[in-house]
């Protein structure tokens, strides 16, 4: 198997400025999944525990001259140490070179005899040239791809609703204050823009309400409720009347999911999968310079629903 192309500035951007630090927030690795269109980065896809994370963006988005052979349909994976490869990046941005070109390489060491895979990035000058070498894991065998790709078919599935979160920044900021009073975080989110977060423990009640928030996919009427209840009462006129959906979710994670705003999103929306399964927040991104949604790069999380305050 092969792979090798030139990363754009734009793609060191995106990269090392903004997706890998908001990625080293939820955990230590991921895996990347090359394919002949799209290079995608997975965090915790094939776990249930624990927030999962999907970062895609189309070849073009990050990469000149992009080259890619394997016998499993051209599509490669493996595993990175995120911290290694944020840090061989920022080093090789700063050697300022002319020519910024990444490649899957074996080298053998000098005690052993097996070749070992690496990541390697090589900034190229006029008339030098720095490789940093990031290890990563065996590359998978197609049995482990298929459940990559299957994993990743399956989190394409988006809840029917979904609200436009207010600011990132801000909305941390309630979060984090909920998080001192109780573990687990009631979210409910309905039809008609309403975002309700909650924190409960046997002394103390405390949350929020986002109100009239703009809606994707299925949507009501604000008057299908009565107005003059308040923030819970309505919520569960809502739910009875199948205009809400509400889980639990581990306040923690949802903090961590909210680390997001290092990837700069334009907007950012909440929802909750089909039959309660999860929750999820979705980020879109503008074509720099307009308001037109940027289709080359996308970002979710997956937050998994504590039953009864279990996972």
């Amino acid at each position: 198997m092969k792979f090798r192309a030139v990363l754009t500035d734009y793609g060191v951007n995106l990269l090392e400025r903004r997706f890998l630090p908001a990625l080293e927030k939820i955990g230590k690795t991921c895996h990347i999944l090359l394919t002949p269109h799209y290079v995608i980065l997975l965090h915790n896809v094939l776990n249930t525990v624990g927030v999962q994370a999907i970062a895609q963006f189309t070849k073009e988005a990050i990469f000149d001259d992009y080259r890619i052979s394997s016998q499993y349909d051209d599509r490669i994976a493996f595993t990175v140490d995120l911290a290694l490869l944020s840090r061989a990046l920022k080093s090789s941005v700063s050697m300022d070179g002319d020519l910024l070109q990444i490649k899957l390489v074996k080298k053998r060491a000098k005690i052993t005899d097996t070749p070992t895979p690496y990541l390697t990035i090589e900034s190229k000058g006029f008339r030098s040239a720095v490789v940093q070498d990031v290890p990563i894991t065996q590359p998978m065998p197609r049995r482990e791809v298929e459940e990559l790709q299957a994993a990743l078919d399956m989190a394409q599935d988006l809840p029917r609703t979904l609200v436009q979160v207010p600011n990132l920044l801000q909305l941390t900021s309630l979060v984090e204050r909920l998080k001192n009073v109780g573990e687990v975080l009631e979210v409910g989110v309905t039809q008609y823009g309403d975002l309700h977060l909650h924190v409960s423990t046997t002394l103390v009640s405390i949350g929020s309400e986002f109100r009239s928030l703009r809606v994707l996919g299925v949507r009501a009427d604000s008057t299908s409720v009565d107005a003059t209840l308040n923030s819970s009462e309505r919520l569960r006129e809502a739910r009875d009347k199948g205009l809400a959906s509400v889980v639990k979710v581990d306040v923690k994670q949802f903090v961590k999911s909210l680390q997001c705003h290092h990837t700069k999103p334009d907007a950012s929306f909440c929802g909750i999968a089909p039959n309660d399964g999860c929750l999820l927040m979705m980020f879109q991104y503008f074509i720099p310079g307009t308001r037109q949604t940027d289709n080359s790069i996308s970002l979710h999380y997956r937050l998994p629903v504590l039953l009864d305050g279990i996972t």
